[in-house]
């Protein structure tokens, strides 16, 4: 705040030096100091002298003052005096009329060409966050070029299941998750199924659906588990179907399996604890870093509170309401659930098949009783 005020304070005295020349007190002064104006007036202080000594009658100095003072009016430039008063005004007018606009357009000017070719933003943020913009800005834009190559490359060589397999966590860090979906399917088309690969798969799927298992990636572990029966991803995966499915016994005995069959220090144990402990099994304990299967149970509420965002705003299909009702069920919110599954009876007031899915999920996830 302080440099504009600085600012406009030089851009005022700049004005006011432009428009200083222009005042008339000072054109006055110049011609008060004009020497013929000097010269008639002493002339006629002259004549009022010779006058008192007697030298002149008072006809003759009357005579002698006005001769002066029409030559004094000659020297000036002006007829009378009523004549120098009437060009003195519109003279005035006329400056004060330059000094308004000089005063308010040479301000405005100037801040259009400094909005227009200045650099007003570089006050608005610290040289830090300024900096920090720019390298994200610049890592973004590196990114971008990155992807942009490699789907060149994958556009003339789409049997490259390496590059599909590269460019697939990518796109999972760019929000990108159904091209991530389809990029780890080519992969395993043109690389061939291995437990890992089927695993990302499925993962990917479960992301592209709001964080629930649906039956495509049950299937997708399930092949997963068949090439490798201690495949971690594909088995906790499989036991987080079975929970969301209302099957808490048998999810509980997947995470045990699950963690009795893991090696000490496991990155995937911690998160492992937290589901068991959600369940009402043992206790979580401290989660050890690495690389643990990416959707946690934060991370499935999270994705079903966006769901239900999404359905109240934009409104779904009848299985994207029972997939919200399921999805509270399961997390233990059984209000929310009942909740849930009224809503989506009128919202599908006018859809029979889509009543009766509700109805079904409804009675599948104990919901039509009382208690809960």
């Amino acid at each position: 705040m302080v440099i504009w005020i600085i600012l406009l304070l030089m851009t005022a005295a700049a004005v006011m030096a432009v428009l200083w020349p222009l005042s008339r007190h000072r054109a006055l002064a110049a011609r008060q100091a004009d020497p013929n104006t000097q010269f008639y007036r002493e002339q006629i202080a002259e004549i009022d002298r010779d006058r008192e000594r007697g030298a002149l009658l008072p006809s003759e100095a009357e005579a002698a003052k006005v001769e002066a003072g029409r030559r004094l009016l000659r020297a000036t430039g002006v007829a009378d005096p009523e004549s120098f008063a009437a060009l003195g005004e519109p003279a005035l007018r006329r400056r004060r009329a330059a000094s308004t606009l000089a005063l308010s357009l040479i301000p405005i000017i100037a801040l259009v060409l400094y909005g227009a070719y200045g650099s007003p933003h570089l006050m608005t943020h610290p040289p830090q966050q300024n900096e920090a913009e720019a390298q994200d800005t610049g890592e973004r834009l590196d990114l971008m070029g990155a992807v942009a190559q490699i789907e060149a490359h994958l556009a003339k060589n789409p049997e490259d299941g390496r590059g599909w397999e590269v460019v697939a966590p990518v796109y999972i860090r760019m929000g990108r998750i159904d091209e991530a979906v389809r990029a780890y399917e080519s992969a395993v088309r043109y690389l061939g199924p291995s437990p890992e690969r089927l695993s990302n798969v499925g993962e990917t799927m479960v992301l592209a659906n709001d964080g629930l298992v649906s039956a495509d990636a049950q299937k997708v572990f399930e092949q997963a588990v068949a090439l490798d029966k201690t495949s971690p991803k594909a088995r906790f995966y499989l036991a987080i179907a079975a929970e969301q499915d209302g099957q808490v016994e048998k999810a509980k005995r997947a995470y045990g399996e699950i963690l009795a069959s893991s090696p000490e220090g496991a990155p995937w144990v911690g998160v492992v604890r937290q589901r068991l402990a959600g369940l009402g099994g043992e206790q979580p304990a401290a989660e050890q870093p690495g690389d643990q299967p990416r959707m946690g149970a934060e991370d499935i509420a999270r994705m079903v509170t966006g769901l239900a965002e999404r359905l109240e705003t934009q409104g779904g299909s009848a299985d994207e309401w029972a997939r919200l009702v399921r999805s509270y069920a399961v997390l233990g919110q059984r209000d929310k659930a009942r909740a849930a599954a009224e809503r989506a009876r009128q919202a599908l007031a006018q859809d029979e098949a889509g009543l009766k899915i509700i109805d079904a999920t409804a009675r599948e996830m104990k919901l039509t009783d009382a208690g809960p």
